[in-house]
């Protein structure tokens, strides 16, 4: 299990969350690559190491031409989003993130969340923040997210709609069932692209790590502001667990629901779908529901901080009226990649651990396919030569 916590000193925004994944190892031209794809004006991240007292941390500031449209709705972000190369789980994180901010600004405003105008959020230094941020957490290819305290700020602030108290009702909204810490700072300290990304990401607050952590990372992420104080720091840790043994144990989310009338061929196209959104499996089971009607159960594993963009895509994609969710425990084998030589080319070949021992080796379906296609073949001969070589066994082909 691979667990990013974020400790905040000084607050958080979406700039600060973005320097703290870079600080804990994200590559800053990879972030530049995926986001180069945004229709939008041309951008570049300067990366910096400086000192907040007396703390060192990374700095990320982007750069960008003068914007003259900055303010977005959610439907023009959205399909900015969706326009741009971006892996699926960087694009379902990112339009998550500003749903949410759409939906606690149209709940602060009495509106709806497609009538809503970001102003500071929808100009391009917060996109950029905000789907680097998700690109980030991509790359890091973490399980989980949990978040500790937030600082939140004391007086007022001017914004668009003009003086405001801190923290301002967007960020109120989205911090509901969250832990804050009030302090004397006169400054917003949590912006609403800090918090929508910090909550939903951290979809469940009273969800922790089952054993005792082990911290592999550390970074701080630094914010643009001298605070009177405190050090305007984020840091973020890499946790993993410790004493687990050669197994993966951790929980994750399971999402189910019965169909008897959705056509076959939607179904298989949901379940495509939820794989490339980032679902850890997705699988159907033949039933009989009421009436002796056949009928298939759809079952989703996926993480918690996926919930909400799973349950959307099965409603908008399936006839059913309600979906089941529960926490599953679920004990993984270590695995690793190992590559082997067989008649037919290169296969890869995924080795599971127990006990430290190697008790599995399957070879890559993708791989035979590729293999048997140039060879001429079947996929069954690579198998099974893939096979036999990786468990050391003498192969007939």
């Amino acid at each position: 299990m691979r667990v990013l916590r974020f400790d905040s000193v000084g607050g958080a925004s979406g700039d600060m969350i973005l320097s703290t994944l870079v600080a804990l190892g994200v590559q800053p031209e990879k972030l530049e690559t995926m986001l180069s794809t945004l229709a939008m004006e041309s951008f570049s991240l300067q990366v910096e190491t400086t000192i907040d007292r007396g703390l060192s941390g990374t700095r990320v500031t982007v750069d960008i031409p003068e914007e003259h449209h900055p303010h977005r709705g959610l439907r023009e972000i959205s399909e900015i989003i969706v326009q741009a190369d971006l892996p699926a789980p960087v694009e379902a994180m990112s339009l998550r993130v500003f749903e949410r901010l759409a939906e606690a600004e149209a709940t602060v405003h009495g509106t709806t969340p497609d009538r809503i105008h970001f102003h500071e959020v929808g100009a391009m230094d917060a996109i950029v923040d905000i789907v680097g941020s998700c690109a980030g957490l991509y790359l890091l290819n973490v399980d989980r997210v949990e978040i500790g305290p937030l600082p939140i700020g004391r007086g007022c602030t001017t914004c668009a709609h003009g003086e405001l108290p801190l923290p301002v009702p967007a960020v109120a909204q989205l911090l509901q069932n969250f832990s804050c810490v009030q302090t004397e700072e006169p400054f917003e300290l949590v912006t609403p692209t800090g918090a929508a990304l910090l909550t939903a990401w951290a979809q469940d607050p009273t969800e922790h790590i089952s054993n005792a952590p082990v911290v592999t990372c550390v970074g701080y992420g630094l914010g643009q502001r001298q605070l009177s104080g405190r050090a305007n720091a984020l840091r973020g840790m890499l946790l993993t667990d410790r004493d687990a043994g050669d197994d993966q144990a951790g929980t994750c989310l399971v999402l189910e629901c019965n169909l008897d009338d959705t056509v076959p061929e939607l179904l298989g196209s949901l379940c495509r779908q939820l794989l490339q959104q980032g679902a850890l499996d997705v699988f159907t089971t033949p039933v009989q529901m009421k009436k002796q009607r056949p009928g298939t159960v759809l079952t989703v594993l996926a993480n918690a901080a996926d919930r909400e963009a799973f349950v959307d895509a099965i409603f908008r994609e399936t006839t059913t009226f309600g979906i089941r969710s529960y926490n599953v425990e679920r004990i993984m084998l270590m695995r690793r990649i190992e590559t082997v030589a067989t008649p037919y080319g290169s296969i890869r070949v995924k080795v599971g651990t127990w006990k430290g021992r190697d008790i599995t080796r399957s070879p890559e379906h993708d791989d035979c396919v590729v293999a048997a296609e140039s060879a001429g073949v079947s996929v069954r001969t690579v198998f099974e030569a893939a096979f036999c070589i990786a468990n050391g066994q003498e192969s007939e082909a």
